[in-house]
């Protein structure tokens, strides 16, 4: 039997003195690593061109509105005014207005708008005919790709005084033509429908993306354990798509000052225009066509701002919750 080797004195008194090892460089230089992948970053870099003068450079102009800005001037020469415009955001009458009529909006939106697509994927879902599930998915999906031009000029049409609508509304109950573009009543109602009619389709694919993902193996062991249909989507289903819907509400909440200039202003006139004129049409008519350009901008960085604290405060929220939160 062969008797165990015995570590050397020397050796076990100089091993707890030994210096740390140092760490085995493997990796490559950046600059050689960026070259290795420059045709992945050239497929980035469109899209990062994009953001870079669309979004960010013109980020630069907000110094306007800490100025009482002349064209003639420009931005260096300009008088510096503070903080003067922000508090005509308070202080003016219209603005307060505006910011009332904007914040209605988008109660409206988020407390209509916003369960439809979780309503449809689930109904979506239950669907056990897969053509059937398609075709009604592609039907509903559709207006996401038609403009808002194309969505109002056919909504125009229907609802004109000559229209389908009030056509039908006469033959069926003798009803005398209603103004629905002309009538302020309407103007917030047919908003609501549109948004719901052009968009519910993206939010329900969100929505059945993330239903993909769940485990057939939890609805088979609710129905083993007797639970009903309005069971399992209320147990299974719901928490399933929780995450998904907490990250698209503080996506939502983080519009709500920004109501959509292309939509409303096609649906404004002079007689919807105390009921309907929102931030981002404001900041159009008062920076561009009454060229308070210094105004307009410190509107349209105040709502902004709104913006962004929203979805700090919704997405801190959210982990609190239990959620992962958007970032």
């Amino acid at each position: 039997m062969t008797a165990p080797i015995m570590p050397d004195a020397t050796t076990a008194q100089a091993s707890p003195q030994a210096a740390p090892r140092q760490p085995i460089r493997t990796g490559k230089p950046l600059s050689s690593r960026l070259w290795r992948e420059r045709y992945i970053f050239l497929l980035l870099l469109p899209g990062l061109v994009y953001f870079l003068v669309y979004k960010y450079v013109p980020m630069l102009g907000n110094i306007i509105a800490f100025q009482d800005f002349s064209p003639f001037r420009g931005f260096l020469h300009s008088e510096w005014v503070g903080f003067r415009h922000f508090e005509r955001i308070f202080e003016d009458a219209e603005v307060v207005r505006v910011i009332w009529n904007t914040l209605y909006l988008a109660f409206l939106q988020i407390v209509f708008s916003f369960p439809i697509p979780i309503v449809l994927s689930l109904m979506l879902n239950e669907v056990r005919q897969s053509r059937f599930k398609y075709f009604i998915q592609s039907v509903v999906y559709l207006p996401h790709f038609l403009s808002w031009v194309v969505i109002i000029g056919i909504i125009t049409i229907f609802l004109k005084s000559e229209g389908l609508v009030n056509e039908l509304l006469h033959l069926v109950f003798g009803m005398e033509p209603i103004s629905f573009m002309q009538e302020p009543g309407w103007f917030m109602p047919l908003i609501v429908l549109e948004v719901i009619w052009k968009e519910s389709g993206w939010g329900t694919v969100l929505f059945l993306a993330a239903l993909a993902g769940v485990n057939p193996a939890l609805y088979e062991a609710a129905r083993v354990d007797g639970a009903s249909r309005l069971r399992q989507i209320w147990h299974i289903t719901l928490p399933a798509i929780r995450s998904t819907i907490v990250i698209l509400l503080i996506l939502q909440l983080g519009h709500v000052l920004d109501s959509g200039f292309e939509q409303i202003f096609l649906m404004l006139n002079p007689f919807t225009m105390d009921v309907g004129n929102v931030l981002d049409t404001f900041v159009y008519f008062k920076g561009i066509q009454q060229s308070d350009f210094s105004f307009g901008t410190a509107v349209g960085l105040f709502k902004g701002i709104v913006g962004l604290i929203l979805i700090l405060g919704a997405n801190r929220l959210s982990k609190k919750i239990g959620e992962d939160g958007l970032f």
